[in-house]
């Protein structure tokens, strides 16, 4: 099982890995035309990486519960 510093830890990591995901769509559609055949690859990252920060986010507000 997680601590909730290893939780907080790792949410730091997922979401500075999202927010660079987050912005490499803005960037890709900044360019559309440009690109157009990337939007499937970048936005499913976009998306497993938000997926995955949520679920991280979860474990740790549960841990916080569980230890309060």
């Amino acid at each position: 099982m997680e601590t909730a510093e290893e939780l907080k830890a790792l949410v730091k990591t997922l979401n500075g890995r999202a927010t660079k995901l987050k912005m490499d769509l803005h960037d890709l559609s900044e360019d559309l035309p440009t690109g157009w055949e990337k939007i499937p690859e970048v936005a499913q990252a976009a998306f497993d990486a938000y997926r995955e920060l949520t679920d991280a986010r979860a474990r740790l507000a549960a841990a916080k519960e569980t230890s309060a």
